[in-house]
């Protein structure tokens, strides 16, 4: 079986606005160019997987609803421009209010979970997000870490370099 390329991504921050623990959907809004890249993703075959930490639920600023509500926002606004996710993985849990678990990133439980889920190759696959922590699997698995600037608006240049080499 041939394994197959993923794009790792980050949510807040890298395809949506970064507002802070985001719970109400009415709020999700895109960053310019996010949609446009997880498409052109889709069109080349790629696996197209989100990996998010949402310490805000350990912390008590969200519940497990807000971030499903936020989640579906997502997916109809990426829908909308003809995009999809294939998976989205999340952390729930703070360090300093749950104490420590393997899926907060960079832990790599939910990389793991993915690429035994669709048959990944890590080593052609990249890791994206606006944080050191959203890369950091990238080095641990031989994959290929992209960390976008703060207003992450380039992450359709960063999506198109990588599909065109």
């Amino acid at each position: 079986m041939k394994l197959r390329r993923a794009a790792f991504l980050d949510r807040d921050g890298t395809i949506i606005r970064d507002t802070g623990f985001v719970r109400d959907p009415r709020s999700v809004a895109l960053i310019p160019g996010a949609a446009e890249a997880i498409k052109r993703l889709n069109e080349a075959g790629w696996v197209v997987v989100v990996v998010t930490n949402q310490s805000g639920i350990a912390r008590g600023l969200l519940t497990i609803e807000d971030y499903e509500a936020v989640a579906a926002r997502l997916d109809t606004l990426l829908s909308e421009h003809g995009a999809h996710l294939d998976a989205t993985y999340m952390c729930p849990h703070h360090p300093e209010v749950t104490g420590p678990c393997d899926c907060r990133k960079p832990g790599l439980k939910h990389y793991l979970a993915a690429a035994e889920r669709f048959g990944l190759d890590f080593t052609a696959s990249i890791f994206v997000g606006d944080r050191a922590s959203d890369i950091e699997a990238a080095a641990l698995l031989g994959g290929t870490g992209l960390l976008l600037g703060r207003d992450a608006s380039d992450l359709h240049q960063a999506i198109a370099l990588t599909i065109d080499n």
